[in-house]
């Protein structure tokens, strides 16, 4: 059942914010990196393909893509939290945080050539065959099919081949320029939100006779409103935890000292007391496991270059299972 709030579908809105804001992106990137073509030193050339086609290409593809398979991409949201039960349902938030900022660097870039010259074919295929109502399996291809199809790939190719080794760069901007920079506030905003979630879990425990309900996919409807009480308290950690941190307090290495114990314990209650007493328990023990390897670099290990690694690779690794599953759910719905 689709998820909805004030009776907007969140899959659908999804899906209509990404056809607005990545043809956005698209340009963004080309207008803030510095890109040049290898071929050619020419100024105005330059500006036109980096600058102008380029751009505009992706972004059309991307336009044309998400546009064609909108529902495609709507029912693969709606059936991810299926797929990723191996993630606690209160962990999800913080692992598609990362999942979405690994993406963004690493996959998008590489991705976007693809998609453009899939969704080029794709529109010629529709311009040549729109009169045609009836496909039999022995129907051919006309020859005016595959020429106006190899006509039109032209334009994607040419704009690939011009960017390529401008991708190396691009990956280097988003690196150097964007992650690494951002990396210590993300390692903050991470730890305050895994506390938080982390201290919220653990009251869940005791409302739930030591099995957080939450963490399923049913609650019943008599705990709903202790359930809103616990979100609320966990913005209000995720706010304090967020202010100590930024502001470098010494206390809040106590704060998530607890809050790795907390999510120590609740692993530990939801894997051993639900097996025996729900049907059908989906235990999240390496969702938790990935938690706690994150949180525990931190508060565990004195040498920095120890801690930097564990960090990185929880957040790689939990991000590259995001995407796995997001590319076969998506790859699985109808």
């Amino acid at each position: 059942m689709p998820k909805e709030v004030k009776g907007i579908i969140v899959s659908r809105l999804i899906v209509l914010l990404a056809i607005i804001l990545v043809p956005i992106s698209i340009f963004l990137i080309y207008f803030f990196v510095d890109f040049s073509l290898w071929y050619s030193n020419d100024p105005i050339l330059n500006f036109w393909v980096i600058k102008v086609i380029s751009p505009l290409v992706f972004s059309a593809s991307w336009l044309f893509f998400l546009i064609l398979f909108a529902n495609r991409f709507a029912k693969t949201m709606e059936s991810f939290d299926d797929k990723i039960s191996v993630v606690p349902s209160r962990l999800k938030f913080f692992y598609g945080i990362n999942a979405v900022y690994i993406l963004f660097i690493f996959v998008f870039p590489v991705v976007t050539p693809i998609i453009s010259i899939l969704s080029f074919a794709s529109f010629a295929w529709r311009l040549a065959t729109f009169r045609k109502e009836n496909w039999e399996e022995d129907t051919k291809v006309s020859t005016f099919t595959w020429a106006m199809m190899i006509l039109v790939l032209v334009i994607p190719i040419f704009c690939t081949v011009s960017v390529i080794p401008e991708f190396f760069v691009l990956a280097d901007f988003l690196w150097n320029d964007l992650w690494v920079p951002l990396l210590p506030y993300l390692f903050k905003i991470s730890y305050s939100l895994f506390t938080a979630l982390a201290i919220g879990s653990f009251i869940l425990l005791f409302y739930n006779a030591g099995i957080s309900e939450y963490e399923q996919f049913w609650v019943e409807t008599s705990k709903k409103q202790r359930i809103w009480n616990i979100k609320i308290l966990e913005i209000i950690l995720f706010a304090f935890f967020l202010y100590l941190d930024l502001l470098e307090f010494d206390v809040i290495s106590l704060f998530y000292i607890m809050g790795f114990i907390f999510i120590i314990i609740t692993s530990f209650v939801n894997f051993i007391q639900g097996k025996s007493k729900v049907k059908g328990f989906k235990s999240h023990l390496f969702g938790y496991l990935i938690a706690a390897v994150f949180i525990g670099s931190n508060v565990l290990f004195s040498t920095e270059l120890i801690s930097e690694l564990l960090r990185v690779w929880s957040l790689i690794i939990s991000a590259i299972l995001y995407i796995i599953v997001f590319f076969y759910t998506f790859l699985q719905a109808e």
